[in-house]
């Protein structure tokens, strides 16, 4: 029991990291002048042949209740919502903001569920999910508010899709929640990645305006790390650990995702790191933390 424990923290804590590198090797891949749509291409192309094979492995497992055909449909609205929209809308918005400041905004992802489950299902967010809130925007207002520079002009902007994002991955988890048991967890991901990457290839096919293969070398190899590093190890990485461990204990752990792009992004990108940004910082993991307990 001891061992799986620390086997399952493991993951989710390797998981949170490189989920946090994600967003720097976008923002160097932004130096070779490649667009986000084409960058987003790179890596579900290099991360459809996984997520196509665990499925295929996994076919001889039945699932706890047999799938109808309306739940198939369900699977494929929440794959183009969840990570086909929220990436793109993610990657777009990484134009504009600091890696850090981004994979702050993203983390908030779950009291926007609290609130998405307040008004449409009725779910009290109670008084620990108030001061929860109150102190997670507070947080990001103030890292915000003191990232603001003239060389960051569409800052408000890059917020604003980055916050996007988060909405829509909120609505996406609110979604999965009743069809995970139907199909399994390692499957339902397989399954909704794969029509994430096959709208992601057909929005590119529709409005690719030149060949992709005109960039340096440098920018395959960074698609071919977000795809793995950052894509497909950490996805079932993640799942495995929370099966382990639990939902909980793997939100404390996942944590340390924020804070692991703020350094990353100081060490590679040389983003500054300022006071209030740590102090903000810590108002929002408190605040999703608090959040995170309560469900």
């Amino acid at each position: 029991m001891r061992s799986t424990s620390v086997v399952g923290s493991i993951l989710v804590f390797v998981a949170a990291i490189c989920f946090s590198a994600k967003a720097i090797m976008i923002k160097l891949a932004f130096n070779y002048q490649i667009d986000p749509l084409s960058l987003l291409f790179l890596r579900m192309v290099f991360s459809l042949p996984f997520f196509i094979g665990i499925p295929l492995l996994l076919q001889k497992q039945k699932p706890q209740t047999a799938p109808t055909t309306a739940d198939y449909l369900k699977l494929g609205m929440l794959g183009i919502l969840g990570y086909y929209a929220s990436s793109m809308l993610d990657f777009l918005g990484l134009q504009y903001v600091t890696a850090g400041l981004e994979r702050l905004i993203l983390f908030v992802y779950p009291t926007i569920v609290a609130i998405l489950l307040f008004v449409f299902f009725n779910k009290s967010i109670g008084r620990k999910g108030i001061i929860a809130l109150i102190l997670t925007y507070a947080g990001i207002l103030l890292v915000f508010l003191n990232g603001h520079s003239p060389q960051q002009p569409h800052m408000y902007k890059g917020a604003l899709l980055i916050f996007a994002s988060a909405c829509t991955y909120a609505l996406y988890l609110v979604g999965s929640s009743r069809l995970i048991p139907k199909f399994g967890s390692v499957r339902y991901t397989g399954y909704v990645m794969m029509v994430s990457c096959a709208s992601v290839i057909v929005h590119f096919l529709f409005l690719q305006t030149g060949s992709i293969l005109q960039y340096p070398m440098p920018v395959y190899v960074l698609g071919i790390s977000i795809a793995l590093i950052s894509t497909v190890f950490p996805t079932f990485m993640i799942s495995e650990g929370i099966k382990m461990i639990g939902a909980g204990k793997a939100a404390i752990i996942g944590s340390v995702g924020p804070v692991a792009t703020i350094i990353l992004g100081y060490l590679v990108l040389h983003e500054p790191i300022t006071w209030n940004e740590i102090f903000g910082t810590g108002l929002v993991l408190t605040g999703v933390l608090l959040v995170s307990a309560d469900k």
